[in-house]
């Protein structure tokens, strides 16, 4: 079976711009005398706008052709959101389907406009008819007299160098003149310095204009980080003498930062921070009983001492946090905030809105279920009695906490609100805060996560965790990468205080080595929640939770203790982070391309960068090896399309493993040997062709 690759990314450089004014496009049909068709990048809902993050190569394809054999040219012309126009040529990049390609890096944040322009390629459809019918002997004359035409015409063009129009000129003359023989005429034909220059200025005719497109490109957090999510009650909390926890607090969580910031971590993530209900509080492990001291989950917000827009008195003030954020920004951290659009039964929307919620015919209020797990502490919001007041308080609420130093919101459940709010509220929030990123904890069907990202959340959580088997995770990144990568940015969590899966129950700690590599390597954004460190494997009986979960109570964790005995994930995380920051490969979603083994439990994909499109202006392919397998050691063929990276098969390379050091001569075809229990993954750096 061949590989599954993408294609090799094709570098646009910009070309001299001549006004679309001096062009033009039929009107009065569906389809223009050149048609351009399915164009991209584009959100399968055309209603939507497909988005992009800055320093994202983005591959810009349509599809186009002419009736008949002559040659046709494609450009694509950008309007950056600063008003700057440039024109660049796309490449046929599959004939059989007429798919043209270029892929060009944005940069600058806004709306970018683009619309695609083709047009008959006089210069080489002239080209290659006179290359075969010269050689042929067919027709000879009368070939030197259309390239002499088409010189002259070229050499009349005001906008052409100087120099240019002079090789021209003499060009022509010399396929006039009688005295030169065929071979010397097809010398001319195939110069390469005339090539270049048609292709840099092309003569056309027929040219057709497509429509104006857009596209939204966003800051890079948006697109790429490494995010970290802790419950800053725990961090710091203490055993008192009685046995009874208190609470650690923003300043004691402070204290933990610098140990997320040298694992290269750049978002910390914090469960909602805000007052909690008492009435119908959960127990540890999700009891309706919950004993004195017990703090309840985060997510029943809503107390005596206010909702959504105050914290939690244990944790500190309001000042309290904001001197917290500003910490962790010194530490290179942005705080992400979860917003979570629900009430326990003492918020103070309860009595002050009821109508925001769904009373029963027995009188009471229905409390939030997903079954067959229930949620009696929480109150879901209903939002069809008074659409508009719920709106104005979710937009008070962002901006207050955005007010606080927050640009990042984790939204939680939001497939269980109406799409059309999330539409409404992302687009007030980003015209005003444009660097404001929403990341969706949508756990459901593809429709609904896909639309949510259409509507405008810059990040999507994903099925990652439950990706496991080669054939699963290889459909599933290609997916990712090729698919729904114009409008859907992933977030590959490996754990989450709801998701303990089997693969990580019963992987032991091959396991946890592996989803991390994995996740940090196919996505330019993942995630790890607290603990994953420590391999806090084991979970509450028929459940995929951790047992003892820390959303229902504190949790006292010995970090120092478990590194300084080995015992901790924590300097490979560093090391994943390292790599991530050192490798423009990794921080890209659209250039991943699965290869072959002939394993069945050997996933094999490569993320290349070609140096026209790296911010350093050097090639950058990371390639990563992967034993899916944890409990066994397993040797095996693998088989690269080396071609995605510009190597010929056949020739050799250097790789080096960056986890290990090791270095290998690789070429297309290569033996590896994968022992779960010492090192699961290779992730190997091309750096150097022989």
């Amino acid at each position: 079976m061949s590989p599954t690759s993408a294609k090799p990314w094709r570098s646009a450089s910009a070309i001299p711009v001549r006004p679309a004014s001096e062009w033009e496009s039929a009107r009065d049909t569906l389809s223009s005398r050149i048609p351009l068709l399915s164009p991209y990048p584009a959100a399968p809902d055309r209603r939507f706008r497909p988005s992009a993050y800055s320093g994202e190569v983005v591959p810009f394809e349509v599809t186009a052709f002419r009736e008949g054999h002559d040659i046709i040219g494609v450009h694509v012309r950008l309007t950056s959101p600063s008003g700057q126009e440039s024109l660049h040529r796309l490449s046929l990049v599959d004939p059989g389907f007429d798919r043209w390609q270029a892929d060009i890096a944005l940069v600058e944040q806004g709306v970018w406009t683009f619309r695609f322009e083709a047009f008959a390629d006089e210069f080489a459809t002239w080209e290659h008819a006179a290359d075969l019918k010269i050689a042929a002997g067919v027709d000879a004359p009368l070939m030197r007299e259309m390239g002499a035409l088409l010189f002259t015409r070229a050499a009349g063009e005001s906008d052409r160098p100087a120099a240019e129009r002079r090789a021209l000129t003499s060009a022509a003359a010399a396929l006039r003149r009688k005295s030169l023989d065929d071979e010397a005429a097809l010398a001319i034909v195939r110069d390469p310095a005339h090539v270049r220059r048609f292709a840099a200025r092309p003569l056309t005719a027929l040219v057709t204009i497509g429509p104006e497109l857009t596209v939204l490109v966003e800051r890079e957090r948006a697109g790429v980080g490494a995010w970290y999510e802790f419950f800053p009650r725990s961090e710091g909390a203490v055993r008192r003498e009685d046995g009874s926890i208190q609470s650690g607090t923003f300043a004691t969580a402070a204290a933990r930062l610098p140990e997320v910031a040298a694992m290269g971590f750049d978002v910390l993530y914090l469960p909602p921070i805000h007052p909690i209900g008492e009435t119908n509080r959960k127990g540890r492990n999700n009891t309706l009983d919950p004993q004195p001291g017990d703090p309840g989950s985060p997510w029943a917000i809503g107390g005596a001492a206010g909702g959504h827009d105050k914290v939690h008195p244990d944790l500190g003030t309001l000042a309290d946090f904001r001197r917290f954020v500003r910490a962790a920004r010194a530490h290179k951290l942005e705080v992400a905030l979860d917003f979570a659009l629900q009430a326990s039964p003492d918020h103070p929307w309860v009595h002050e809105h009821p109508e925001w919620f769904t009373t029963l015919p027995d009188g009471s209020i229905a409390y939030a279920e997903n079954p067959p797990k229930k949620y009696q502490d929480i109150y879901p919001i209903n939002f069809d009695n008074d659409p508009a007041g719920i709106r104005a308080e979710a937009l008070r609420v962002i901006r207050h906490w955005i007010a606080q130093g927050v640009r990042i919101f984790r939204v939680d459940n939001p497939h269980t609100k109406p799409l059309q709010f999330w539409e409404w509220l992302i687009r007030e929030v980003s015209a005003e805060y444009p660097d404001t990123v929403f990341l969706a904890e949508a756990f459901t069907r593809p429709g609904p996560m896909r639309a949510l990202a259409m509507a405008g959340f810059q990040q999507s959580y994903t099925y990652f965790t439950w990706r496991n088997t080669k054939a699963e995770l290889e459909e599933f990144l290609m997916s990712l990468a090729h698919e729904t990568d114009d409008f859907l940015r992933p977030n590959l969590f490996v754990n989450t205080p709801d998701i303990l899966t089997e693969f990580l129950q019963f992987g032991g700690r091959p396991a946890y080595r592996l989803r991390a590599a994995l996740a940090a390597t196919a996505a330019p954004t993942y995630g790890v929640y607290a603990g994953y460190e420590l391999y806090e494997n084991v979970a509450r009986p028929g459940s995929e939770e951790n047992i003892d979960n820390e959303k229902y109570e504190y949790k006292l964790r010995d970090w120092a203790g478990a590194e300084a005995r080995g015992d901790s994930l924590a300097p490979f995380l560093r090391r994943l982070n390292e790599i991530r920051r050192a490798h423009p490969a990794l921080r890209q979603l659209r250039n991943l391309s699965v290869h072959w083994s002939d394993d069945d439990s050997i996933l094999v994909y490569s993320k290349h960068l070609p140096a026209a499109l790296s911010p350093d202006g050097v090639d950058d392919t990371i390639l990563v090896v992967a034993n899916v397998d944890p409990h066994s050691v397993r040797e095996t063929t693998v088989h690269l399309d080396t071609r995605v990276w510009g190597v010929e098969p056949g020739s050799s390379y250097e790789v080096e493993d960056l986890i290990t050091g090791a270095t290998w001569t690789w070429a297309d075809h290569n033996f590896v040997r994968l022992d779960a229990f010492a090192e699961p993954v290779h992730i190997l750096h091309v750096k150097e062709r022989r």
